[in-house]
């Protein structure tokens, strides 16, 4: 898949290549089409769309064996995630296509529609993922969009979309793999190559680990051969010290649910269980990629939730990197566990302007959401407000949840300091975000993003065709974009 910007307007005569027109709502305002078609063949459209259905957004139309016009309807005050989706739409158009070349004319958009083309080749070039690494029979399709005239994305934001579309795809990759391949082992090593974008990169084995004593971290990992590791992504786009933005991501490589196993039925899909550390390593791949003018640091946990004969007992009682004791009573709640530590950490060595950490975390947010909305818990009006716009703007969506001292009761322990189960029953996703607030000791602006009914998907949305979705890279590079830079 590629997208092409050319100022050749003669590739409109002397290409047998499809052409891409924009025209007005419903198809109605057609008198463009003028310019680039003869008077046969405008009247030849003109009898064809008669008999088309006008509720379509895209109609395509064979004029002849060579020659084959889209016209893309935009109705009136179209934002740019609507556009997106158009662009995601011509993709699909062209899933029974092996070869073709488009050739998208931007003299048919007005110079006023906010970089329309460039949104609409990101919604092309989005849907286009696939994740065929091991297939031994790949598909080859090859489809190329060239945009002529005048309206094309500028060099600046043809960078900005390129960044952001290998900071999502990269985070796709990671979700994708399987458990077998991308342990903690070899995902600290992938994060360790990203230093040739420009990132400093340190990670944290078990040693330096036990010596900080991030023992909730250690605690969900130690039932597994593999090692576990907190990794730390740091960009400074700025030339001075400010206080970075914080990214914090759940990286829990598989999860068996450990002593506390989980059914077999559906275990398998357990490898994005480190999605929200995937979505957090994205974003700092697209912000170094674009050279974003901020200073940020993404923290990630990584670690593998397995039912070794050293694993966690349910009864195991740990004491957190932040010296508060958490008694476990339950082995499968393991990603707050992994959180809590690098919360605190995060909070400690950066002193950032907020955190955002983002998680796989619990069942229950599916139950309350499904895979329309993140669950967003914090204890910041202001971001909460940020976030939820920024979601709106790229349809990556947000719902705030209640966080209140009076779900406290429902962790709090005879034992320790906290349980980290509610075992009253209810509440699920948000005595687990009470839980993770406990870590925030300095009252740095925090939010939680519950991204369980988010992260992947068996049936595809707009920008994506099933599987892993990258949800989160573009949402917070858009409240990074509008807020911060």
């Amino acid at each position: 898949m590629s997208d092409k910007i050319s100022n050749k307007n003669n590739l409109l005569k002397k290409s047998p290549s499809n052409l891409v027109i924009f025209v007005g709502e419903n198809f109605n305002n057609l008198s463009s089409l003028k310019r680039y078609v003869s008077k046969y063949e405008y009247s030849f459209i003109i009898d064809l769309l008669k008999s088309k259905d006008k509720k379509k957004h895209i109609i395509t139309l064979d004029i002849n064996s060579q020659k084959k016009i889209t016209l893309v309807s935009l109705k009136k005050n179209i934002n740019l995630s609507e556009v997106e989706n158009l662009g995601a739409e011509l993709y699909d158009l062209t899933s029974d296509t092996k070869n073709a070349q488009y050739i998208v004319n931007s003299d048919t958009v007005s110079s006023k529609s906010n970089n329309l083309i460039g949104h609409f080749l990101h919604g092309f070039n989005l849907k286009s993922y696939n994740f065929e690494k091991y297939k031994s029979k790949k598909n080859k399709k090859n489809i190329s969009l060239n945009v002529i005239g005048k309206n094309k994305p500028s060099f600046k934001d043809q960078i900005k979309f390129k960044a952001l579309e290998e900071g999502t795809f990269y985070t796709r990759d990671l979700v994708s793999e399987p458990g077998n391949i991308l342990h903690p082992d070899e995902y600290a090593k992938r994060l360790a190559s990203l230093r040739k974008d420009g990132l400093k990169i340190n990670i944290y084995d078990e040693k330096k680990l036990k010596k900080l004593g991030m023992n909730t971290l250690l605690g969900v990992g130690q039932g597994s051969i593999r090692g576990s590791y907190l990794v730390t992504i740091e960009w400074n786009g700025l030339k001075d010290k400010s206080k970075p933005l914080a990214f914090v991501g759940k990286g829990v490589c598989f999860d068996t649910g450990g002593i506390s196993l989980k059914p077999a039925k559906f275990m398998e899909d357990m490898t994005y269980d480190m999605a929200g550390s995937a979505v957090v390593v994205g974003l700092m791949k697209s912000l170094a990629l674009r050279k974003a003018k901020i200073n940020a640091v993404g923290v990630v946990g990584l670690v593998e939730n397995m039912p070794g004969g050293n694993a966690q007992r349910p009864g195991d009682i740990v004491k957190s990197y932040s010296g508060k004791t958490v008694e476990i009573l339950n082995t499968d709640a393991e990603g707050r566990l992994v959180l809590a530590d690098a919360l605190t950490y995060t909070e400690e060595k950066f002193k950032p302007k907020f955190i955002v950490d983002l998680a796989t975390l619990t069942g229950a947010i599916i139950v309350s959401l499904g895979s329309e909305y993140a669950g967003l818990f914090s204890n910041n009006d202001k971001l909460s407000k940020q976030l939820i716009k920024a979601g709106e703007h790229v349809e990556e969506k947000v719902w705030r949840m209640p966080l209140n001292k009076n779900f406290d009761k429902l962790i709090d322990s005879k034992n320790a300091d906290m349980q980290n189960i509610n075992y009253v029953g209810g509440a699920g996703s948000t005595t687990a975000a009470q839980f993770l607030q406990r870590f925030i000791l300095n009252k740095t602006p925090w939010a939680h993003l519950d991204i369980a009914g988010m992260a992947f998907s068996k049936y595809g949305g707009a920008l994506n065709s099933g599987g892993a979705t990258g949800y989160g890279v573009r949402l917070l590079n858009k409240l990074i974009e509008d807020h911060y830079e």
